[in-house]
């Protein structure tokens, strides 16, 4: 009788992790994990370890999709959030009913459905994987992959009849769903292109057409939040998110909006707080270190505190934002608050650094407007960058811009001091005396 195979899904060669607590590391060599430890524990279960790498044939895909349909178990790490490990679980779960186990280390924070599902989990404090760590992860696998080889698939397990005779009824209520959810998209695309003076009221329309209740769609719940967000007030915002069921309410992205929302009145420490535990608990991210950083600047804006308090809340989101730059220079929110703080912190370097992130900005914003992105402040944040920068050119292609385009568009009203602010701390005075005639031609068009 052949040998049965177990067949590893994982990642391959050296990986970042793009953490930044110091208790993960910040590379993982997938290899050395597999031939320290993942390999010698499937053989120790009685099984032939192959893994995806091995592969040899004329065409990738097909040996991949045969073996992950044929092979007896699949492991498939999970530690990082790759796109080609995800897929392939999907593809054994929907091709076997048992036999798939997913294992990631202690600190990962898989992302998508894959978090819902049950998973091993095995230390790994460095990336490099020493014998005495390949050691401790493989008598933490041994048991459990044992255990829950025979655990169903979730596709097995919540459709009825699959894959040969899905129940008819089934099929008949999840096209009643389709429709429903359809013509709650309709409504919603509604409220987002009507006039700006009848969004809040038909937001809250909405909200009362589906109300919050144990049974209402997570889906649902959010887009009605950014709904809420960005037509209503922040008060009804936080109000929504306090009824949501507790399991909607403690989605990551639902916390991180009750934050900012907190963060638009009083609640700025409060805000601070939840998310530094969002951070603990789910990683990081540009939009939390964004957020965060947000929270910190209205506390140096504000009146009444003490000038080192100021000076420390100034640094503070200086950290945020920085931190939120490089975790993805694409992004350009974060690093679009840094050079009018760094200018004002004044330290040896903020200059420079002033600078760096003007560019930074600008290149990220001129590569999400050829992109198309649809960010409505795309536009307006484009233009502070060009003058964050001292770039004139950009500046001047940007003015025209707006001049075919129209003022509206690029919230020129709201931008204006901003760019005033901006050209303060211009020193180059041919630089200076240029972008102000650009400024000059901005007001005009107000």
């Amino acid at each position: 009788m052949p040998q049965q195979v177990c067949f590893m899904v994982m990642p391959f060669g050296k990986k970042p992790t793009g953490a930044t607590r110091d208790d993960v590391p910040k590379e993982i060599d997938f290899d050395r994990l597999w031939d320290a430890a993942l390999s010698p524990v499937i053989s120790e279960l009685g099984y032939l370890p192959v893994r995806a790498d091995q592969d040899v044939g004329g065409s990738i895909v097909k040996e991949m999709i045969e073996r992950l349909t044929l092979a007896d178990v699949v492991v498939a790490d999970v530690t990082l959030p790759n796109a080609n490990v995800y897929y392939e679980i999907g593809v054994r779960q929907a091709a076997k009913e048992r036999g798939c186990v997913l294992v990631a280390a202690d600190w990962a924070e898989p992302v998508f459905d894959i978090a819902q599902m049950r998973q091993l989990r095995f230390p790994l404090p460095e990336g490099s994987v020493t014998d005495d760590t390949a050691r401790v992860i493989r008598e933490a696998l041994i048991d459990g992959i044992a255990a829950l080889r025979e655990g169903r698939s979730p596709v097995y397990e919540h459709v009825a009849g699959y894959p040969d005779a899905p129940d008819p009824a089934r099929s008949e209520a999840f096209a009643d769903l389709v429709k429903e959810l359809s013509e709650f998209q309709s409504r919603v695309t509604a409220v987002r292109e009507a006039p700006q003076s009848e969004r809040a009221e038909m937001a809250e329309q909405l909200v009362v057409d589906y109300p919050t209740g144990e049974t209402m769609s997570p889906a649902v719940a959010v887009e009605l939040l950014f709904l809420l967000r960005d037509a209503a007030d922040w008060e009804q915002t936080v109000d929504f998110i306090d009824a949501l069921p507790s399991s909607i309410a403690e989605l990551p992205v639902v916390r991180e909006q009750r934050a900012l929302a907190a963060g638009q009145g009083s609640g700025n420490l409060e805000a601070i707080g939840e998310l530094s535990e969002l951070i603990k608990q789910h990683g990081d991210s540009p939009e939390r270190r964004g957020l965060l950083g947000g929270r910190y600047k209205r506390l140096w804006d504000s009146s009444g505190v003490e000038d080192s308090e100021r000076r420390r809340y100034l640094t503070k989101a200086i950290e945020s934002y920085e931190k939120g730059m490089y975790l993805d220079l694409n992004e350009y929110y974060c690093s679009s608050n840094l050079p009018r703080l760094f200018r004002a912190r004044n330290r040896s370097g903020d200059g420079d650094k002033a600078q760096l992130a003007a560019g930074v900005t600008l290149a990220a914003c001129t590569r999400a407007r050829q992109m198309g992105t649809g960010d409505e402040w795309l536009q307006p944040t484009l233009l502070g960058a060009a003058f964050d920068a001292g770039d004139v050119t950009a500046a001047e292609e940007l003015r025209d811009a707006v001049m075919d385009e129209g003022a509206a568009r690029w919230k020129l009203e709201s931008t204006l001091g901003d760019l005033e602010t901006s050209l303060t701390h211009v020193t180059d005075p041919e630089v200076a005396e240029s972008l102000g005639e650009i400024l000059e031609d901005l007001r005009g068009l107000v």
